[in-house]
């Protein structure tokens, strides 16, 4: 998969943000300003994404670049970016008696789009200009995936639970987001990807208020979403640079990968170390499994393990 998903806790969760997906695959200091570590570590600074910006009725555009308190606004309060107002109702905390801790909400979504390893791997030798045409199908598809998103699947839920209650989805104006890019993967192997980080906070078309985003259909979605992206990276790239693809095998327990004719496999493992680890875990794991179980795991759970 070239999509993958995780949930943001509101309160810390901003933190782990600003700490890792705002300045890289790392873990910063949050003493040190995102502005300056943008520019001792190269990384790129966020940038405004979603047709739900518009949403927001200020001078923030889509492209606009991020500042670190426009998202501890954004993801760490719910509120809006710019004059701090909440939008909707604020975030709560639920408790868990069994953990003796509280469970905060949901604060937004980190859909992590990435390039398969053969482009990475491409896009991390060429020359100047052949990485900026790798980029830009990278970003022209997650453009298209986050489109899609909008149209097809992001919606809210109204209405009253209970066996009483009926529950309704709404349409939404689409998602306020911000994306970063980064170029390498947390082994140092070249790794061109984008965190897409979506807020839960989506204005409803009916009647104009700010409420959370229907969680379970963006998570039910991510498989497609994957291969919708992959596809449109395929087929950009192609028309930018011409490049054929090949299907290549991965193992009995993984799909085969869609990867760059012409790019040798042994030079995508030689830049796959964090993939080697992984899958070394994976097969402990699955060793272990099949002593507590007597059985092999089903795929779903080798995913799993592998997450």
């Amino acid at each position: 998969m070239t999509v993958t998903i995780n949930k943001m806790s509101a309160g810390k969760g901003y933190e782990y943000l600003l700490r890792t997906v705002a300045a890289g695959d790392g873990d910063r200091s949050l003493s040190t300003p995102l502005t300056r570590y943008y520019t001792e570590a190269g990384t790129p600074p966020g940038r405004w994404m979603g047709s739900g910006v518009a949403s927001l009725e200020t001078a923030i555009r889509v492209g606009d670049e991020v500042t670190e308190e426009q998202l501890k606004r954004l993801i760490g309060q719910g509120a809006h970016p710019i004059t701090g107002e909440p939008l909707g109702r604020r975030y709560g905390t639920y408790d868990q008696p069994e953990a003796g801790k509280r469970r905060h909400a949901v604060a937004g979504y980190d859909l992590t789009f990435s390039i398969p390893k053969s482009a990475s791997v491409l896009w991390g030798v060429a020359d100047g200009g052949t990485q900026a045409l790798i980029a830009e199908a990278h970003h022209a598809a997650v453009a298209d995936a986050l489109d899609f998103l909008e149209r097809e699947v992001v919606a809210t839920r109204v209405g009253d639970k209970g066996p009483k209650g009926a529950v309704a989805r709404d349409e939404v104006t689409g998602v306020v987001a911000t994306g970063f890019d980064h170029y390498d993967s947390r082994a140092n192997d070249p790794h061109l990807h984008t965190h897409v980080v979506i807020s839960n906070k989506v204005k409803t078309v009916r009647d104009g208020k700010w409420r959370a985003i229907d969680g379970a259909p963006l998570h039910g979605w991510v498989v497609a979403l994957s291969e919708l992206h992959e596809a449109s990276f395929s087929d950009h790239l192609t028309r930018m640079l011409g490049v054929d693809w090949e299907r290549r095998p991965r193992g009995r327990d993984r799909n085969p990968a869609w990867e760059i004719l012409g790019v040798p496999q042994s030079l995508v493992e030689k830049f796959s170390s964090r993939t080697r680890a992984i899958d070394a875990t994976t097969d402990r794991l699955i060793d272990e499994y099949v002593e507590r179980h007597g059985r092999r795991p089903r795929r779903a759970t080798i995913m799993k393990l592998r997450q």
